[in-house]
């Protein structure tokens, strides 16, 4: 099982990126994969999910955060607007079977590197 993201950046307030999640060893359509930030000296948290077409946010981003994914590319994608300096840190992307749309950090065994994400101006 592999995922790799990419996409990260430094943004200013206000403005918008889009993370991508590849994946490979495994098939989407099964699985949920998860969208989790961590920064120094903090839980890493969860961002939210999708699996086939539902998702699940977290109450920090609804509104502002929307998941997608592309079976044919075997990617997910993660896209942000209206960033606030909060939204800083590492964005990593992750799998589990199982537990369906789940944002806890520990039901996901499968976990790519991480992207940096840096809302400043």
């Amino acid at each position: 099982w592999q995922l790799v993201e990419s996409g990260g950046g430094l943004v200013q307030p206000g403005g918008s990126l889009r993370l991508s999640c590849a994946t490979s060893g495994f098939t989407l359509d099964y699985c949920s994969i998860g969208w989790f930030r961590q920064v120094p000296g903090k839980e890493r948290e969860g961002v939210g999910c999708i699996i086939s077409s539902a998702t699940n946010y977290a109450d920090s981003v609804k509104g502002r955060f929307t998941i997608s994914r592309d079976n044919a590319k075997n990617t997910v994608y993660l896209q942000m607007d209206r960033l606030e300096p909060e939204d800083t840190g590492v964005y990593y992307c992750a799998a589990n079977i199982g537990r369906p749309l789940s944002l806890i950090r520990d039901e996901y065994p499968y976990w790519g590197r991480g992207t940096q994400v840096t809302v400043s101006s």
